[in-house]
């Protein structure tokens, strides 16, 4: 059966494109298009459809104050349609810690080949969206803050000779912030990829930064990788690191995207086998897809200690059971226990 879509965006000119886009895979079905959540209000009681798309900002009642009525009240998967721009990269990162499941920005219409991206892109997003595991609405309406683990016996040597490597993708803005909410100034470095355009990682760098403990930058390049310091891939580049006397430098490169990504999990995760080998700890969180898997196994045949988060607290498996499956992940655990094993392993002798 056909995945029911409902649009909802202000612009005739999306809401026309977006039919097309989505209308035109076999498996899924626009069942109607609101100009304004008033109007979506009424046709989701009629129409009941599994996923809606959303405009982040329109009249008689933005995008997140609807999607906030909406995740109390009657959750369903959302895919927020968002600008490019500084506003816009706020206010999907506020949608994201509302409930909505993941966030695609409007299109370009430059080349045929764009918009052949874009609608396959959308439509696996859709996809994802339909079996996606939704965060509770109270907890996504209120997030609380996590608070740090206790860092007593991380030996300072350790500080210095690890490497702490994390990825994700769809769910993993609010999966990172859980888990770096959740450490302690007194960890090792930690460099990290989330799929997400380059308008958006400068916001969520810093939203990361203001969580308190670890210091989360938006990588430039060139940085040295400090304890207790976080290094978010750009939108634009793939994020490596490079051995530099006895600790690690970033690097940043615009080649070919990897897996459909730039910046990729796989790419960082094979820079990190290759320059810290046992001295890393991979991180595989939710998202789609099988980003990561490859690179991941690569560290662990290089002796490093990796980490998967479990099924049941991921917004989509993908990522995390590609990883398990190829066998390169030692533990799984709970999106809430992972910073408490990480500590726990770097507390082992």
């Amino acid at each position: 059966m056909a995945i029911k879509v409902l649009i909802i965006d202000d612009s005739a000119l999306m809401r026309s494109l977006l039919t097309e886009i989505i209308g035109g895979a076999p498996d899924l079905e626009v069942v109607g298009s609101a100009p304004d959540p008033l109007a979506a209000r009424e046709m989701i009681k009629a129409l009941n459809p599994d996923v809606l798309t959303l405009d982040v900002e329109m009249p008689k009642m933005d995008g997140i104050e609807f999607l906030s009525r909406l995740m109390k009240l009657r959750p369903m998967p959302v895919v927020m349609i968002s600008a490019l721009t500084a506003r816009g990269s706020e206010v999907t990162l506020r949608a994201l810690e509302l409930g909505a499941v993941d966030f695609i920005a409007k299109p370009r219409a430059e080349s045929a080949a764009l918009l052949q991206g874009y609608a396959d892109e959308i439509r696996e997003k859709i996809r994802a969206a339909k079996s996606a595991h939704l965060r509770h609405p109270q907890v996504a309406a209120t997030p609380a803050p996590a608070r740090p683990e206790a860092a007593a016996g991380v030996p300072g040597r350790v500080l210095a000779e690890k490497l702490i490597a994390i990825g994700a993708s769809t769910g993993g803005t609010e999966a990172i912030k859980e888990v770096i909410a959740r450490l302690p100034a007194e960890v090792p470095g930690i460099v990290i990829v989330q799929h997400m355009p380059e308008a958006f990682t400068p916001s969520f760098a810093k939203r990361l930064d203001s969580l308190g403990s670890i210091r989360v930058v938006e990588s430039k390049g060139g940085e040295r990788i400090q304890p207790g310091h976080a290094y978010l891939a750009p939108g634009h580049s793939h994020l490596l690191v490079r051995k530099s006397g006895a600790g690690w430098l970033t690097e940043l490169a615009r080649s070919e995207p990897v897996n459909r990504h730039r910046p990729s999990v796989d790419v960082l995760f094979h820079a990190v086998a290759r320059e810290a080998g046992r001295h890393a700890i991979g991180v595989i969180l939710t998202g789609m897809g099988k980003d990561g898997a490859q690179g991941m196994l690569a560290m662990r045949q290089a002796g490093a200690w990796n980490i998967g988060q479990d099924q049941e607290s991921c917004v989509v498996y993908g990522m995390p059971r590609e990883a398990a499956q190829v066998g390169a992940v030692a533990e799984v655990a709970s999106l809430n226990d992972v910073a408490a094993r990480i500590l726990a392993r770097l507390r082992q002798p």
